[in-house]
């Protein structure tokens, strides 16, 4: 967890985000997730949501060439030999087309590289395997750069299909190449146990066999998929969700004895668990061995064979994870003279090349830049890297191929072999070409977050929603969620190593339960009562048969202050002229039939904003949404990039609070109106997507104010029992004239007549309170109605008038003001009034 840093929010249309929360039943956040995340309509997101997206098997590239060969050879009773790879894909890849050869008849060889002979297909394996007297190679996840070792197969009698997802090189085997992204299709970014998936599938159909068997080995390719970090949607989607699905009910010895030794509940496996718990034990083979004992314990039926060789595993990733620490530690200290550089490359004497993997993704976590890393050994290096999203670290190889013997990969991680004297070279090499293309802002640490949330939807509901959205991985990352203007309280250290800490993060007036892990609670404590906004993520935690909401602490980011543009704003002495033609029993004028034009003065981009046509604006939808939080609310649409128009009862008091906690998290700022302004000139909505009532309306038909407001897009009622309490404050300020009538006369007959600025001074009052235009307009005017003052507007004059004393109440501005202030109590006292006008408006 970084106890500081930055966050962004893509732009989205959250108008789009309320109809997909109208069509699915969905909380906002979720919806604002699918929008963001590309699901822009309620089919989108519902096909998303399915994850049953399913291609034709025979649209795969090189399906029905590879499908021809090999029933040639089952049909025969050739021999047939299967090549993979040592990782997760890699061997789990091999496994299943292991056993679809087995079930179409044929008893297949199978061979896997060890990390001493590298990656790939190589002559000398290829040599082996007819000597072995194997007729057909199938390789799985590797091949489609190995041009002249299948060439040498063919010289030896083998024919050959390769299987693979890697990037192609210039030419490709003189034989059937199964690769999706060989030509156009839903497939293109397949893993390799996908690809095997998809190829056996076919194979079955061609064999006049159940074509859904295949299906049997989908816990494998699930468990591929999400460890190969491919893109988890398309088709991926469905595979990764089947196949997680299948693995937590898998009837395979293996898988469910590595499950016990990684003290993993099949019923709680999830892509994380996968990826964490179960792939690293299936690579330890081949990052510190050899993959075969993975393979066997994938293949084996025997349950005491499986617990054997998932032990062994369990040892080996404990091993694995002491030298990866070992490793880390050296190569961090070697990156400390290239940090201004774009790009580092690191090498280290005994260097495990099983490991050095690991080690450059914590690197480039840790510094954010691409980086290989290198493990030298007699004269020779070999290595892998790793790159952030805007780079390809491929291409970036491609540019220095002539410092290297052979490099592979794709554009996020690849693996490279060279000689240990061309290792400076490399790095001055990639460090030039990464420095081409990025540039500084690619490397700073930002957080990009899904969605803002108010601190009350932080619950077990909105957990429990967010994993519809999963399996999470590349492409379709975990849900971060920002929580603006928070405060972080109660902290409290946790674990037996107290190197964890426990804290409550309070949002307006929600509190949520939280964790942040590897902080310490001295750490999270030092950043202070202020507030943050606080970027999490949200999930279901049980223990001992309990089950609550909890959010995992991810960032704090300083709140970003902004601006606060007041769009009724009026000067001084407009207010009060015109509050002194105002009808004084009324909170804004009786609607004309014109109350819809655009405003013949627009303000800011209100021109360019205005896309309706006069007078023929829908009603604008409501969205309750109260009790979730102002700031939440807000903050998601203002980061949403459409605009927004804040509704309040006193734009002046509210001002300073918003421009510290809101008001910089949108582009545009924030634009602020009063109620009476809106009400007084309705067409200042009209360039504004959202109206977002932050304090509650001073009458019941505020809220259908903003529902026929000029425009198109949503209300947003979000106010609570502070707001309220805020409002009444506001308006008994404005309405409860007796306190100001006193001062303002007693200062008239102490100083005699006033005018110009002078005046003006007197007008807005001196005290803790200013008083607004139309607060001194009501004050003349009631004074004026009783005889006690003369006020000539256009010389800007007034004086006292010196008489009897007289009863307020004989002012009918002053009964008019005293009754409108009697309704508007009532009306704010009234807890159940808005919810039955908010449920008629909508």
């Amino acid at each position: 967890m970084q106890t500081t840093g930055s966050w962004q929010a893509k732009p989205y249309a959250a108008t789009a985000a309320a109809r997909i929360a109208d069509a699915l039943s969905l909380s906002a956040p979720t919806a604002a997730m699918l929008v963001r995340r590309g699901f822009a309509d309620p089919a989108a997101a519902r096909a998303f949501l399915g994850g049953a997206e399913r291609s034709d098997p025979f649209d795969l590239p090189g399906a029905e060439a590879a499908c021809e060969v090999i029933l040639r050879h089952a049909a025969a009773g050739s021999r047939a030999a299967v090549f993979g790879d040592y990782d997760v894909d890699g061997v789990c890849s091999t496994a299943m087309m292991v056993r679809t050869l087995r079930a179409l008849g044929a008893d297949p060889l199978w061979r896997l590289p060890t990390r001493e002979e590298g990656y790939g297909l190589s002559e000398g394996a290829v040599e082996e395997l007819a000597r072995a007297g194997a007729r057909l190679l199938v390789t799985v996840d590797c091949g489609v750069a190995s041009v002249r070792e299948a060439a040498l197969a063919r010289e030896l009698g083998l024919d050959v299909v390769i299987t693979d997802h890697h990037r192609p090189g210039p030419a490709l085997p003189d034989c059937p190449v199964v690769h999706p992204g060989l030509g156009p299709g839903r497939s293109s970014e397949l893993c390799a146990a996908g690809v095997v998936l998809k190829l056996s599938q076919a194979l079955r159909l061609r064999a006049g066999l159940d074509g859904a068997e295949h299906e049997q080995d989908s816990d494998l390719a699930g468990l591929a998929t999400v460890c190969d970090m491919v893109p988890l949607h398309g088709e991926n989607r469905r595979i990764a969700r089947e196949g997680l699905a299948a693995l937590a009910r898998t009837r395979r010895p293996g898988l469910r004895a590595l499950m016990q030794v990684a003290a993993l509940d099949p019923g709680e496996v999830d892509a994380r668990s996968a990826s964490f718990r179960l792939g690293p034990r299936i690579n330890a083979a081949g990052r510190l061995r050899s993959a075969d004992a993975a393979l066997e314990l994938l293949l084996t039926e025997d349950e005491e064979r499986a617990r054997e060789v998932a032990e062994e595993l369990d040892g080996l990733n404990h091993d694995r994870r002491e030298a990866e620490q070992r490793i880390l530690f050296a190569a961090d200290a070697a990156c400390a003279g290239q940090l201004h550089r774009a790009a580092l490359v690191v090498a280290g004497e005994g260097w495990h090349p099983g490991v050095v993997g690991i080690v450059a993704s914590r690197l480039v976590e840790r510094h954010r830049r691409p980086c290989v890393v290198i493990g030298l050994s007699d004269g020779r290096g070999r290595g892998s890297g790793r790159s952030i999203a805007p780079y390809d670290l491929h291409e970036g190889l491609g540019s220095a191929a002539e410092h290297l013997l052979r490099f592979g990969g794709h554009r996020m991680a690849v693996g490279l072999e060279l000689e240990q004297a061309s290792v400076d070279r490399l790095r001055a090499a990639l460090a030039t070409h990464a420095g081409e293309r990025l540039c500084p802002a690619d490397l700073v640490p930002e957080r990009e977050v899904d969605a803002v949330v108010p601190g009350g939807s932080l619950s077990i509901e909105l957990a429990e929603e967010l994993e519809r959205l999963g399996p999470f991985g590349a492409a379709n990352p975990a849900p971060r969620l920002l929580v603006p203007a928070a405060r972080v309280e109660h902290v409290t250290a946790m674990g037996e190593d107290r190197a964890h800490a426990r804290f409550s993060l309070r949002s307006g007036g929600a509190r949520a339960r939280g964790v942040a892990f590897r902080t310490s609670q001295r750490a999270l404590a030092a950043t202070g009562a202020e507030p943050h906004d606080v970027v999490v993520s949200l999930e279901r935690n049980r223990w001992n048969g309990a089950e609550e909401a909890r959010i995992v602490l991810d960032c704090l980011c300083p709140s970003r202050p902004g601006t606060v543009h007041d769009e009724g704003a009026k000067p001084f002495w407009a207010e009060l002229d015109a509050e002194l033609e105002a009808d004084p029993s009324r909170w804004w004028p009786e609607p004309s039939a014109d109350a819809r034009r655009p405003s013949p003065a627009p303000a800011a981009d209100r021109a360019r904003l205005a896309s309706t046509t006069p007078g023929t604006d829908p009603p604008r939808g409501v969205r309750d949404r109260r009790g979730e939080g102002f700031a939440g609310v807000a903050g998601d649409l203002l980061t949403s990039g459409e605009p927004v128009l804040v509704l309040v009862a006193d734009v002046e008091r509210r001002r300073a609070s918003l421009e510290a906690n809101v008001a910089g998290m949108g582009a545009r700022g924030l634009a602020v109106v009063s109620w009476p302004a809106l009400g007084a000139q309705p067409d200042l909505a009209g360039p504004y997507t959202h109206l977002l009532a932050l304090d509650p309306p001073p009458v019941p038909a505020g809220v259908g104010l903003m529902r026929s407001a000029p425009g198109a897009g949503l209300v947003h009622l979000v106010w609570g029992r502070p707001e309220r309490d805020f409002s009444l404050a506001c308006w008994r300020h404005q309405l409860d004239l007796r306190p100001g009538l006193a001062e303002l006369w007693r200062t008239f007959s102490d100083a005699g007549p006033q005018a110009g600025d002078a005046l003006e001074l007197v007008l807005r009052g001196s005290g803790v309170r200013p008083r607004s235009g139309a607060h001194a307009g009501r004050l003349l005017r009631v004074l004026r109605e009783l005889g006690l003052a003369e006020f000539d507007a256009t010389a800007r004059r007034c004086a006292a008038v010196r008489g009897p004393r007289t009863q307020l109440e004989r002012s009918s501005a002053m009964r008019a003001y005293t009754a409108r202030l009697r309704a508007t109590e009532a009306h704010l006292t009234d807890t159940g009034a808005d919810e039955a006008q908010a449920a008629e408006a909508s």
